[in-house]
């Protein structure tokens, strides 16, 4: 029952949105994931999507993309990301998830003796670069739905391992909002995506006061979905 996560998968949902304009690695992507998946992901593990899923716009497009993913080993967890126009009401994605699909939104779910939690995200403040009074009520409303998922997150008394679609900190930005609600919860792990090209390198990898962070964005990854390590549930504090 191993852990896996990748994100930003960017299925097509009907849209005329071919990837390969992002380089030629971007070619035929997602038939290389699902060769990669099946490669090494069995029934019985846990895949965490942190979000981009799909380009449809309207719930009636992604379905197929769902379907894609639902045929594929494991189970599945998602979770939504700024390009996920097509995520509607939780209750109505939820409708649409097929038994081997989970989706997380400010809550958590346990499976295998884990609890994932998660939320979106947002951009973090950069010194020196604008930030509007609209990012900053973001922001601060996703730091509060942060710690909305880790209240319901920590009544298991289990690992946590945290989605987010954002990355909550950056190389050179270690401490912000978000990781001030982490650092006040017994998480272990976070998954985060959204980075691709050159912003894959100021990405932050590694542990960080006790938590392990992931970039699992899939271009990150080479297009193979990483396996998250249990040891990891155990790091000491740096």
């Amino acid at each position: 029952m191993a852990i896996y996560a990748i994100g930003d998968l960017h299925m097509p949902g009907h849209q005329e949105k071919p990837m390969n304009v992002f380089g030629a690695h971007w070619e035929r992507h997602f038939d290389v994931i699902r060769e990669n998946w099946l490669s090494v992901i069995k029934p019985e593990d846990t895949v965490l999507i942190p979000g981009d899923i799909s380009w449809a716009m309207q719930m009636e497009d992604v379905r197929d993309d769902l379907n894609e993913i639902a045929s594929l080993p494991g189970k599945k967890l998602i979770l939504r990301g700024n390009h996920d126009y097509w995520w509607n009401s939780i209750g109505k994605v939820r409708a649409m998830l097929g038994e081997n699909m989970h989706a997380i939104q400010n809550d958590a779910i346990e499976i295998d003796g884990v609890v994932y939690c998660g939320t979106r995200g947002w951009s973090i403040p950069f010194p020196g670069q604008p930030f509007s009074e609209q990012d900053e009520k973001i922001y601060q409303r996703e730091i509060l739905r942060l710690e909305m998922t880790l209240q319901a997150a920590t009544k298991y008394h289990l690992p946590i391992v945290v989605m987010m679609h954002f990355p909550p900190l950056y190389r050179d930005i270690l401490n912000t909002g978000f990781t001030e609600v982490l650092e006040r919860y017994p998480v272990e792990t976070v998954v985060y995506g959204h980075l691709h090209g050159q912003g894959i390198k100021i990405a932050f990898e590694g542990v960080r006061r006790g938590i392990m962070y992931h970039l699992v964005s899939c271009d990150a990854l080479q297009f193979m979905p990483k396996y998250i390590e249990k040891t990891s549930f155990s790091t000491e504090n740096n």
